[in-house]
Order: structure tokens, then sequence, then C-alpha cells
């Protein structure tokens, strides 16, 4: 498993990081436990995880169960060394802590919390789900407007967070900083308070992006590629829409679209028109639909890991496949082609 640098941490992670978000809904401990195993064993050293998980289905009671999982699995298997464990902390609606921002004291509970249920004493990598100010991600991009807010309220808020994350930084609670489901203005904005004030600075980016949700490929691949804040890839596979599962429209039992009917928004029939391409392109080339959309998301100079999650050991077999697969000339300009012609399909 190649490995590539977290930002400018000094960490090298594995270009696949272990995505956990079905483990106490989907998967039981035993499940995620196998899952582990064999991430570990195929050379992944990156888990992602946050407190908000599992979200298949996202229920109140179940917050923070992944992590638990996580940690009772680290206090058997005794492989804590060498791994970079990545978690969240919820942003401000979400289910914890009665759906309060993200703020000093927030970030103290949050991060106390997530040690506890992790069973370590450091986290890697402590990530802000999304910010306060809101974004464009989760399928907002059409009524986004930041023109009517308080920015002077929102650089004072920023700072804040930062002062906080640097005082957990210093405790040792945490090593390193990240973003998730932000926009370039708003990482160009931590990075140039970090840099000002001497505060921590932002290693990484989790976005989603996937060959259905490109929006990177514009600001933020230029901002990411000059500052080294690589993308953590979420959804790489559009929810499963990119493995070919659900063509046709059907739901197979079990599936996460049998739980969430929509995808978040992503189940439409354009969204399906376009996904049959890509896997018809996949199949042509006699490539796993999955892989080749997991191998793109490596191709793309601004990605540190895709994140992968699987429901079932087969699946996790197929996905880690991916990571040894070189996509041939030919494939990349079959995507780009379906790409130019749906640009923004989801």
């Amino acid at each position: 498993m190649k490995k590539r640098p977290l930002g400018r941490t000094g960490l090298m992670v594995s270009e696949i990081c272990l995505g956990s978000m079905t483990w106490g809904s989907q998967n039981d401990q035993a499940e995620a436990d196998r899952q582990l195993d064999a991430a570990l064993d195929a050379g992944v050293n990156f888990i992602d995880t946050a407190e908000m998980y599992p979200t298949t289905p996202m229920k109140a009671e179940t917050v923070g169960r992944t992590e638990e999982i996580i940690g009772d699995w680290l206090s058997r298997s005794g492989k804590r060394d060498g791994l970079v464990l990545a978690t969240k902390i919820t942003g401000k609606g979400g289910m914890a802590r009665d759906g309060a921002a993200i703020d000093a004291d927030n970030l103290e509970r949050a991060v106390e919390a997530s040690l506890k249920r992790l069973r370590v004493e450091t986290i890697d990598l402590y990530q802000l789900h999304w910010p306060n100010r809101g974004s464009y991600h989760f399928r907002q991009a059409f009524d986004y407007d930041p023109s009517g807010r308080d920015n002077a309220a929102v650089l004072d808020d920023m700072e804040a967070t930062l002062e906080a994350l640097g005082r957990l930084v210093e405790a040792g609670k945490i090593a390193h900083v990240g973003l998730s489901n932000d926009t370039a203005w708003g990482t160009a904005k931590f990075l140039e308070l970090a840099e000002r004030r001497g505060l921590p600075r932002v290693a990484s980016l989790q976005n989603e992006y996937s060959l259905l949700c490109r929006t990177f490929d514009l600001d933020l691949a230029e901002l990411s590629v000059h500052e080294d804040v690589g993308l953590l890839a979420w959804s790489p596979l559009a929810a499963g829409l990119l493995t070919g599962k659900y063509a046709g429209g059907i739901v197979p039992p079990g599936s996460r679209a049998s739980i969430r009917s929509d995808l978040g928004g992503r189940f439409t029939p354009h969204v399906l028109a376009v996904t049959d391409g890509y896997v018809a392109l996949a199949r042509e080339h006699g490539l796993d639909p999955a892989q080749m959309a997991i191998a793109f998301c490596l191709t793309r100079p601004f990605v540190t890991a895709a994140i992968i999650g699987a429901t079932s050991m087969e699946q996790l077999t197929v996905d880690l496949g991916a990571c040894d697969l070189v996509l041939p000339p030919e494939v990349m300009a079959g995507i780009a082609d379906l790409h130019r012609r749906a640009p923004m399909p989801m």
C-alpha cells in the first residue's frame, strides 16, 4: 500500500483510508474487527471516524458508538502503534451536545469524550466536521449564499476555534487538525490565521469527491496543491452508486438506499443515467467499477487518501484492490469524455 504525506505534519498515511460510519448500525463489533484486521493486513494505517457515527441511519442514541467500537478493537488488538487515527467534532445542528456550534467549550468536551471512547491518549488528526458558518456541501450548492453573513464575526469565530485547538495540541490531546466539508475561502482563512498567530496549521481537508462530484477540481485543487492541504476524499463511490449495484433503479436489500431512499439527494434518474456510463466504461475495459472509481480519485494530484467504507468483507476486498490499479490512458480518456458531458450530475 503506497503512502502519502499528510500535509506538513511529517506523517505518512496509506492512500486508502478505512472509513467507519456503518459500524454500530449496519456492522457490529465482530464485523468491524474483521474489517480493521483485514485493512491493516493490506497495509492501511489510516482510520477515519467521527463522534456522530454511525450515520446509516443517524440517531441521537447511537452518537459515539462507532468510536466505542474502534476503541474496543484497539484495546484488545494492541495495534495502536503506527496507526493514524482521525475523528471529527460535529458541527452546528449535529446530533451531539444538542446541536451546539463548534466553540472552545464544545471542543474540549468533544475531544475528552472521543479520547474516552477510542481509549487513546492522543487523536492524530482532529477535524471540524463542517464549518459553523455553513457551506455548499451536502447538496446545498444551488442554495448557497454567503453574502448576508457578518464576516467579522465569522473570522473571530474561526480564530477562537484555532486558539482552542492550539490549547488541545499543547495539552497533547490532539496532534494535528483538519477541516471537513469546507470551502477554498474557509481553508485559506484558517491557513492565514494559523500562520499569523502561530496556531495549528490545517493538515487536510475532508470533502466529498468522486467521479460524480468533482467540485474540488477547481479552486480547491489549486489551494490544496500549493498549500499542502491534501484532500481526504469521502464517498469516492458516491454512496455506492458507482459500483453499479443500483443500475436500473434497483435497491438491493441491506444497501444504504434501503435505509435512506434518496442517498442524501444523490439517487435521481439523472444521476443513474450518468452512473451507467461510468459503470459501462469500467466493464468495457475489464475493470471492476468500484475499483475504477477509487483508482481515479488516487490519480488526482491533490488527493492524500480516498476514504472507503464497506458493509461486507467482500466489498472491502474489492475496494482495497483499487490501490494496485493503474488506469490506462484509454480509460482516463473515457472518464474525461463522460465528465465533459455531465460535469455536475449531483
